[in-house]
């Protein structure tokens, strides 16, 4: 046939070149259009072929190619290809379609990576089979029983925009598939023989069905290249079984055969197919070579994949299903209900549709063709079950891509009712996995996924799935919820609501009923263990979700690690450096380290593969992944150097190994997403399968410019390091499997990177072997030798839930070190021997919480632990050393052991040994701290806890048995606490209530009758911030009330002799002396109420809780409990007190657990104030030094930033501005001085980026700054740090106080806040000059300012010069030149001048001014009414008027008249005419309010004063006849003489915006398109002695404003003229 195209084609072709060439116009404006069809019907084994002239990158999608039997001379064009009905197959990208609907997924090349001068052809076989070629190859068949009357069509569709013919004419025979005949008489031989099998013949046996035109594809491209050489063909099995192994190697002399169906695999005993062919030979490229085999195992297999089953499965597996021992049941997951089988059998017959029968001895069964499974009708058979999206879904649901991909309407206005289902129920072991293609960042929660037994048919579509009650399994978060109830609560380690675009979810019901789900790849374990039978899929597209694609391609692992281990079978060098066998002509070349050419999105690869850059860095930050095109060697460095960057993102490049191969890889939008076989280092951290695993390590890749170099390698021992500008890191991780690929992510400001073949600057990697922990790399683990030695201690493979094994077993660490502090439990992975020491070194500390590493033994198997938060939680078998205290089963047994773990820092090394005896011994840097406990059981596993300060440990090269003389150590201690040199265990006082028992020398006491009288001092006054604690050691349910604790001024020296009949029976009736005490959770004063609701009460207090007090150096009280510091209690605590508790009620007995010395107390770490301000002098009573202290910091430093501050920070202006550089956080600062009392410190909002949401927050810290480790954002700081953030005020990150001054979020640029801390030590907050009052009390001396430039804040200046205060109405300034004698009333000087300052309001960004301004425009009012200042223009809504710190009420006039500010309201100024006297009346006249309607509004402004009018184009809440709104309707027939009506006016809108006079109108933003409802009035001028003051007309009773009395509230005025209209009031709820 003519190789033309059909004149007719779509609207938007123009064809030339004699109709061969096709180009599709507009293609920049226009995507689709672009249909042409050949000029005449296709004859039987022609391949009608284009070549692909011009593409454009505006567009997805790309050609698109098939046949149809519709005429193109009657045709009525479609917009695409995919909308041709009647008999049309078309493929698309890797999918083929009928009639539009997708019948068979992933099939073949995908046309949609084809670029210019590729070529593409269409082909009806002989046997009315759909193939595809594409640059000469075959792609299998992608459908049969095709009618003979064929047109092709090719769809100019997308990026295609010309396509030229290049032939239609039958293919090559040597290339052709039909060269493989079926022959009648084979389709009866389902048997043979076992001597037919082992003859020596040159056959390949090939077994029908729907896999066989790809591996006749394979095969004949094994004939076409072994017809050159000669080489001989290995026998390969066809069976429809999947092999279980592949033979490493094939014998390649000629005389041998190698039969791959022979090596473990399953014999095809069934109909088969025969044909001579030699061996591959070397005429086509590797890679070349690797695309045919992988198109035709894809082929192959796909059978199975669309539930033809794996062994034993259904029509496209073999029955039978493999050998002895082998695991069958993994490949079983995708088979089909259509074919029966006996897996793991040798001997079973397995019932095939259109397959072969495994096992050696089976038979083969009749095929659903009836003709022994082979045949043109069994042998492409495609079926319309493509997993798609039910057309029935949720109200807000649009479906597009041939019903696979959803999306939910409206994402920004609504966030539910968009739920979609699968078009059928699932099968057993298949994969239903989705794609988040979209999100926006409005709403919380996100998707969520399940399955459902109810018909998507008959099912009313619910607003969420998890409201309905039957029959449904959703995962939504990370829990599982089953008809809508949660019935498991933490599911899985992975949040859905943290998902990103770009994210799979998958889910799957197995064939024992239990339902997995699956995030990016990777099975979250069981999720319900009996689902039932026929569910159908279930997505729910809520609040931020709001696009899903279903992804076919989820095989693709599994197809390329079968169609890797065919290739290795076949050709051994394949992936693999190169020895002697070489398929390509130039080995030298394709060895070379290149970029793959599959890369991310937003990438590009140029200069042969040895660049890769993000051509539109400027525009996107990410899916800039590139990978190298092989493997790396094992000690082969991949260097690349940063070309290019962008000024505009945060973050940069990231690199990193991957063990998935870049060809079958579905690349993320950034490589740390990935969550298998992937490590990255990114910043200065690294990351494993998207975790964590080293926060601080090596150089920080984010601070890199354009020239410098990054690199990574994989040694021989397995581990990894990088390199930055040719200077190892150190290693990063170990156990890195071999032939990984390198990855680079062009990420952030990264745009540009070119791969350095030159590694001759690279320094040389560190030797492995190191003395200690100095000798490594900052933040790499330590290499603490022990190679050379046997031993075998490692850490288990099992641990708590934020501690992460790296180093082989050796090292553990926290993630999320500076957010999380527990759940970091770690054991050894066996028991201790007999004088055997584990010995750990810390080798990272964060100086971020209180305690540190806790250090002990447990009897528990790690297999049968459940990890508890804190080691010390469990109760029983467990013994542990927490700071100075050993504790067994969770209980404190002894204090003041030799060693307190709490004092340790970088670099020391604990050990713990179980003697021969039982005796359980703790080593610090090597030395014995004696005998801990006594009566440890034979088998013990070492136990340490991450907790607290303590992030990172090693095992050290020194664990291993020690010299027996001290595992049978004599050393004997008393259980009891020992006075160790660190400190003197604390003391009851021996004068108490008399119900009191004092024992063990002072440390306990017991109540020994009654439920009162049991009160105790401490031995000894309280030293500044020392800690007195006891803990509960019995309890008596009988009693009611609970401990009370305390300080005193009672000196128990001044008491008489014990018993102390006359002491108070409690503590809350002793008033002898000053006392302060915690009761339940009230703070008293000597029995006087001070506070409620300080705590947790004491009431709940049991056997095991610590309760302390504390009075610190700032002369605060603060409570302990459990370790826990509550905040201060009670202030202006005097120096000489001693502690003081109650034994009431429940409490009988406590035992003192803290020791009077302040290295101790400190060891607590609980947070708690600075000791900076601490002295001798105070120690000792005398004030001296707080005379000192209070001289040196009256005089007021010279503020600026300190040097230390969060990582996005630069200073400049000699450290006076502060600017955040890149990303939204890290940019806390503090001033390098502390804030003297009575000084104003203050600054100024310099820049603001409206591209974040957020602001910036302030506030103090009570402690030094140098050591400070800044973390992200200053809601982080818990210790001793008073936050000032919107609204809110903070105290160590816990809220303390709502509604505080003005949304600081608000403030715009040129903003001043201030701090000053006054006399009394309470914190004020300053808002361009105005005090917003007092913010926060007792706040300690010395403190230090600080300032998170946070979100929206890029830039603050410190202000040298104090600002003057603002005063009057809005911030307004005074007008000198106006002030009259009236002016002073009641000793206040008011304001009289109206007119408002330059800078009037601050607010410029208020939103709700935005709003009414819009509700405004609107009312259509002319222009000429209003004041063309816009300055004028006043918002009242809080933010605003805090920000101007206006006061609620004014004084105006003559007499002066009270009048309160419109809170609520937002004001545009009207223009004052001249005839009005304006100047006498903005000094003399008074100023009131009018409520009115809209309807009135332009009448009102035409005569330019209040008069009656009602009618409105609004809808509005009818009015009565005798209208309150101040207007009588005159009668119809009324004469011109008649009274002027009366008009109601207020000093306040309270009374005049009440909806019966301001009428509440409804109207929808055009912005936002929500609804809102909208009420009006004036603000005006009256004349003094025209109206008359009155009581309000509507019947209430209680006051409506403060200020003004329901007497005087309304103000009546018949007087024309007597009002002058100066201002329009807007209200929008």
């Amino acid at each position: 046939m003519a190789a033309e195209l059909h004149p007719r084609s779509g609207k938007l072709i123009g064809l030339s070149n004699s109709n061969r060439t096709a180009r599709r116009n507009q293609p920049v404006q226009e995507f689709n259009h672009g249909l042409v069809l050949s000029k005449e019907p296709l004859r039987d084994r022609d391949v009608f072929t284009v070549r692909i002239d011009k593409k454009v990158n505006s567009w997805s999608g790309s050609v698109e190619i098939g046949v149809t039997a519709l005429d193109p001379a009657a045709l009525d064009f479609p917009s695409s290809a995919t909308g041709l009905k009647g008999g049309s197959w078309i493929v698309s990208g890797c999918s083929v379609l009928r009639d539009g609907r997708s019948v068979l997924e992933e099939y073949g090349r995908d046309l949609d990576q084809l670029a210019e001068g590729d070529r593409v052809g269409i082909q009806r076989s002989a046997r009315g089979e759909l193939h595809l070629w594409v640059n000469g190859q075959d792609c299998g068949a992608a459908a049969s029983g095709l009618p003979p009357r064929l047109w092709a069509v090719v769809d100019l569709y997308g990026k295609c925009t010309q396509v030229t013919v290049v032939g239609c004419e039958p293919p090559p025979a040597a290339t052709e598939k039909e060269t493989i005949e079926v022959g009648d008489e084979e389709e009866d031989g389902g048997e043979e023989d076992e001597e037919d099998e082992e003859e020596e013949e040159e056959d390949v046996v090939v077994c029908g069905g729907r896999g066989d035109g790809g591996v006749t594809a394979l095969l004949n491209v094994a004939a076409m290249n072994g017809m050159m050489n000669g080489d001989e063909v290995p026998e390969l099995s066809c069976s429809h079984s999947r092999p279980d192994k592949f033979p490493n190697h094939l014998e390649p002399d000629a005389g041998k055969r190698s039969r791959l169906a022979s090596v473990d695999a399953p014999r095809a005993t069934g109909p088969g197919l025969l044909i001579s062919s030699p061996l591959l030979s070397s005429v086509l490229t590797e890679h070349q070579l690797f695309d045919v085999f992988n198109n035709a195992i894809v082929s192959f297999y796909r059978s199975e994949d669309e539930g033809g089953g794996g062994d034993g499965g259904g029509g496209g597996g073999g029955g039978g299903g493999g050998n002895p021992g082998s695991d069958s049941s993994s490949r079983n997951d995708r088979g089909s209900s259509s074919g029966g089988g006996a897996p793991n059998s040798d001997s079973g017959t397995g019932t095939t549709g259109g397959g072969g029968v495994g096992g050696d001895s089976g038979s083969g069964s009749n095929s659903p063709a009836g003709n022994g499974g082979v045949g043109p009708a069994a042998a492409g058979v495609t079926t319309n079950d493509a997993l798609l999206f039910h057309e029935k879904c949720g109200t807000l649901i649009k479906l597009s891509n041939n019903n696979k991909t959803a999306e939910r309407r409206r994402p920004l206005d609504e966030f539910n009712n968009g739920v979609v289902m699968t078009n059928r129920p699932l099968r057993h072991n298949e994969m239903f996995e989705i794609r988040i293609d979209k999100l926006v960042d409005k709403w919380s929660g996100s998707i969520e996924i399940g399955v459902t037994t109810h018909n998507p048919n008959n099912l009313d579509y619910p607003a969420t799935m998890t409201n309905l009650r039957s029959g449904t399994i959703m995962m939504s978060g990370c829990g599982i919820l089953t008809n809508g109830k949660g019935t498991r609560r933490e599911y899985c380690e992975f949040s859905l609501d943290e998902l990103q675009e770009g994210d799979h979810i998958g889910l799957m019901r197995k064939a024992s009923g239990a339902l997995h789900f699956y995030i990016n790849g990777i099975d979250q374990g069981v999720a319900a263990a009996q689902t039932p039978a026929v569910v159908y899929g279930v997505v729910d597209l809520y609040g931020m979700a709001v696009k899903v694609t279903i992804v076919h391609n989820h095989n693709h692992s599994e197809r390329l690690r079968r169609n890797n281990a065919i290739m290795r079978a076949l050709s051994p060098d394949v992936g693999r450096p190169r020895t002697a066998l070489s398929l390509t002509p130039d080995s030298e070349g394709s060895d070379r380290l290149l970029f793959h050419s599959n890369c991310g999105q937003k990438a590009a690869i140029i200069s042969e593969g040895r660049t890769a850059l993000r051509p539109h860095a400027t525009d996107d930050f990410n899916h800039g992944v590139v990978l190298s095109g092989r493997p790396l060697r094992s000690n082969e460095v991949f260097q690349v150097r940063i070309d290019k960057m962008v000024d505009k993102w945060a973050g940069s490049i990231e690199i990193g190994v991957t063990t998935h191969n870049p060809a079958y890889l579905q690349l993320p939008s950034t490589m740390t997403n990935l969550r298998s076989g992937t490590w990255m280092m990114t910043g200065n951290g690294v990351m494993h399968n998207g975790t964590t695993i080293l926060d601080e390590y090596g150089h920080n890749l984010d601070r890199l410019k354009a020239g410098d170099t990054v690199g990574v390698v994989r040694k021989e021992d397995g581990s990894l390091h990088f390199f930055v500008n040719g200077v190892a890191q150190g290693p990063a991780a170990w156990n890195v499997p071999p032939s990984v690929y390198a990855v680079v992510d062009l990420y952030g400001q990264a745009a540009q990177a070119t791969i350095m073949d030159d590694m001759v600057d690279l320094l040389p990697l560190p030797e492995d072997s190191s003395d200690g922990p100095t000798a490594t790399s900052p933040g790499s683990p330590c290499s603490v030798g022990g190679a050379g030695t046997a031993n075998d201690l490692r850490f288990h493979h099992l641990h708590g839930t934020n501690a992460v094994i790296t180093n082989g077993g050796r090292t553990a660490l926290r993630q999320n070190c500076r957010s999380e502090f527990n759940d970091a439990i770690v054991i050894s992975n066996r028991c201790l021997r007999d004088g055997e020491l584990f010995e750990i070194v810390i080798q990272k500390m964060v100086d971020r919480w209180s305690g540190s590493i806790e250090a002990g033994v447990t009897a528990i198997r790690p297999d049968e632990l459940e990890f508890p938060n804190t080691m010390t939680d469990i109760d029983y078998d467990t013994w542990m050393l927490s700071g100075t205290a050993i504790m067994q089963d969770g209980n404190t047994m002894r204090n003041n052991y030799g060693c307190d773990l709490d004092s340790l820092t970088t670099g020391s090394r604990i050990g713990m040994m179980r003697s021969a005896t039982g005796d359980l011994h703790y080593y610090i840097n090597g030395v014995d701290q004696g005998v801990a406990c006594t009566g440890l059981p034979p088998e013990v596993y070492a136990v340490i806890d991450l907790y607290g300060q303590c992030v990172q440990v090693s095992i050290t090269s020194s664990s291993g048995p020690l010299d027996n003389s001290l595992c049978t150590s004599n050393i004997t201690e008393k259980s009891f606490p020992i006075h160790s040199p660190a400190g003197v265990a604390h003391r009851l006082h021996s004068k108490h209530g008399k119900n009191v028992v004092l024992l063990g020398d002072g440390c306990q006491g017991v109540r020994v009758g009654g439920y009162a009288h049991g009160i105790v001092f401490s031995a000894k006054e309280l030293k500044a911030d020392e800690l007195f604690e006891v803990r509960i050691d019995e309890v008596d349910e009988q009693w009611c009330g609970s401990l009370h604790i305390g300080l005193t001024t009672l000196a128990p020296l001044e008491l008489p002799s014990c018993p102390l009949s006359g002491l108070s029976p409690s503590l809350t009736q002793l008033r002898a002396k000053v006392t302060w005490l915690l009761c339940g959770s009230e703070v008293r004063r000597n029995g006087v109420l001070q506070r409620q609701n300080y705590s947790c009460s004491l009431d709940r207090l049991t056997v095991g809780n610590r309760v302390g007090v504390k009075r610190c150096s700032d002369d605060t009280m603060h409570i302990f409990i459990d370790g826990e510091d509550m905040g201060p209690a009670a202030n202006a605590v005097a120096k000489n007190v001693y502690a003081v508790l109650d034994l009431y009620g429940r409490i009988t007995a406590v035992s003192i657990v803290s020791s009077s010395a302040t290295e101790d107390a400190e060891s607590v770490k609980a947070p708690s104030l600075s000791l900076d301000s601490c002295s001798e002098g105070e120690e000792d009573g005398s004030p001296v030094r707080e005379v000192e202290t209070e001289a040196c910091v009256s005089a007021p430093a010279a503020m600026a930033f300190l040097e230390n501050h969060g990582k996005n920070i630069q200073l400049s202006s000699q450290n006076l501005t502060a600017a955040r550089v890149c990303s939204y956080n890290q940019g806390l600062l503090v001033t390098a001085h502390p804030l003297a009392r009575q000084q104003l410190f203050q600054f100024q909002i310099d820049r603001l980026n409206p591209s974040w949401t957020s602001s910036l927050s302030l506030g103090v810290i009570g402690h030094s700054p140098d050591r400070l480790n800044f973390p992200s954002t200053a809601c982080c700081l818990k210790r001793s740090a008073w936050l000032l953030q919107r609204d809110s005020v903070f105290h160590n990150s816990l809220k303390i106080c709502e509604n505080y001054g003005p949304n600081l979020d608000t403030c715009p640029e040129g903003t001043v806040l201030g701090l000053l801390v006054d006399a009394n030590s309470c914190l004020h907050l300053y808002v361009n000059g105005m005090d917003q009052g007092v913010a926060v009390q007792d706040v300690p001396s010395p403190c230090y300012p600080f300032i998170d430039l946070y979100g929206q804040c890029e830039q603050v200046t410190i202000v040298t010069n104090n600002v003057a205060a603002a005063g009057g109405e809005s911030g307004e300034a005074r007008c000198q030149g106006d002030m009259e004698k009236a002016d002073m009333v009641d000793g206040i000087k008011e304001s009289v001048c109206w007119t408002p300052p330059p800078e009037v309001n601050p607010n410029k960004t208020c939103e709700y001014q935005a709003l009414c301004s819009r509700f405004k425009d609107l009312l259509t009012l002319p222009d000429g009414y209003f004041n063309e200042d816009a300055q004028h223009n006043l918002c009242y809504c809080e933010s605003c008027h805090k920000l101007r710190g206006d006061e609620a009420y004014y004084k105006r006039g003559e007499p002066p008249r009270d009048y309160a500010l419109p809170f609520g309201w937002c004001r545009f100024a009207l223009r004052i005419k001249p005839h009005c006297e304006a100047s006498n009346a903005l000094k003399k006249w008074h100023i009131a309010y009018h409520g009115t309607s809209v309807g009135a509004l332009r009448r009102t402004l035409d005569h330019s004063q209040l008069l009656p009018g009602t009618s409105s184009v609004f809808s509005v809440s009818p009015a009565k006849a005798e209208g309150p709104n101040g207007y009588s309707e005159p009668e119809e027939n009324s004469g011109p003489g008649r009274e002027v009506p009366r008009v109601r006016l207020s000093p306040t809108m309270r009374y005049s915006g009440m909806e019966i006079f301001a009428p509440k109108v409804q109207f929808r933003d055009p912005r936002s398109r929500h609804s809102h409802q909208a009420q009006v009035g004036f603000q005006v001028c009256v004349r003094p002695g025209s109206y008359k003051a009155g009581p309000q007309t509507l019947g209430h009773g209680e006051p409506l404003d403060p200020r003004f009395s329901n007497s005087e509230i309304e103000w009546i005025t018949k007087e024309q003229g007597g009002t002058l209209l100066y201002g329009l009031l807007i209200r929008v709820e």
